[in-house]
């Protein structure tokens, strides 16, 4: 009896327990990436237009003429396709770490917001840039989490050069020019909606009465992102 009396309610214990996970979402959207690969690996090959291709591959990927035919599911799935072992290992690697980073700063709401917003900003920049490709990979969002904590960091008078998260994104966007075959609108497009995004979330000074604002740029940046994608396609 006096071990049940001192157990908290359960409600009080799923409560510790959340407050315990300050980046849950980081780890559900690494856990999301990894599955879906591992489901990528159980379709079959089929021929396409552009060669042979694994078809789960092909249902996901991003690509203009799948959107024009109202397929825009794409945008989301695609981001959750990568295209071999190292492809998923670098953007879960540089996810992990800056979800580590952003999500206690922002809270779990605004970092997805974020996080989904960089996504549909890559999927719009991929879009305008390589209309015809097959586009995959959480790159987009990933690089819109490096932009906003670079931007973040700046705001509050730090050097992003001098935490690793400059030097990061400059490295990234260095092999994004350099390396065949990497969606370059994709990167930039999620890096600048990143950044927008970041910059009204991170802000210090509009904390003090007009923290609504951190809120409503997500929405804003999205629909941007979705007119943007109806003028590529």
């Amino acid at each position: 009896d006096c071990v049940r009396a001192a157990r908290l309610p359960r409600a009080q214990r799923m409560r510790n327990w959340n407050a315990a996970q300050p980046a849950i979402v980081t780890r559900a959207l690494v856990v999301a990436n990894v599955l879906a690969y591992v489901w990528v690996l159980t379709g079959d090959t089929v021929l396409t237009w552009g060669g042979p291709i694994n078809e789960n591959e092909w249902n996901m990927a991003l690509s203009a003429p799948f959107v024009a035919d109202g397929q825009w599911w794409r945008l989301v799935s695609s981001g959750f396709l990568h295209f071999g072992l190292l492809h998923l290992g670098m953007n879960m690697l540089l996810l992990w770490q800056l979800g580590e980073l952003l999500e206690p700063a922002l809270d779990r709401a605004k970092f997805t917001l974020l996080y989904f917003s960089s996504m549909l900003g890559g999927a719009a920049g991929a879009l305008l840039l390589s209309p015809n490709a097959l586009t995959g990979g959480a790159s987009g969002a990933v690089f819109g989490l490096m932009a906003a904590a670079t931007v973040g960091l700046s705001q509050r008078g730090v050097n992003p050069f001098r935490t690793g998260i400059g030097a990061t994104l400059l490295l990234n966007l260095l092999i994004t020019f350099t390396i065949p075959n990497i969606s370059i609108g994709g990167h930039l497009g999620g890096a600048a909606m990143g950044a927008a995004v970041g910059y009204a979330m991170l802000e210090p000074k509009w904390r003090r009465g007009s923290s609504w604002i951190g809120w409503v740029a997500p929405f804003i940046g999205t629909l941007v992102a979705l007119v943007l994608v109806r003028s590529a396609i």
